[in-house]
């Protein structure tokens, strides 16, 4: 399997959208979480970059879910 360097994360209140690409752009990851599921996901993977969506929740899921060793950059929200 291939590494993982960025994760696109798109929060929802009980089912979470993971899409994970390589170094050259190819996807490696694409699943649905649930909420339970998704602090045991990011732990089992290398650093890497990961943007989820900005809302108001978006800081608090920083600090819970991002680990020290990742960088985390909330997005703009487009409808």
């Amino acid at each position: 399997m291939q590494t993982v360097t960025t994760i696109g994360f798109d929060i929802a209140k009980s089912v979470f959208q993971v899409h994970g690409v390589d170094a050259a752009g190819e996807l490696v990851i694409r699943r649905q979480l649930k909420r339970r599921y998704v602090l045991a996901f990011f732990q089992k993977l290398p650093p890497c970059l990961v943007g989820i969506e900005a809302c108001a929740s978006c800081v608090y899921r920083k600090l819970k879910h991002g680990r020290s060793r990742d960088e985390v950059r909330p997005g703009w929200r487009v409808n």
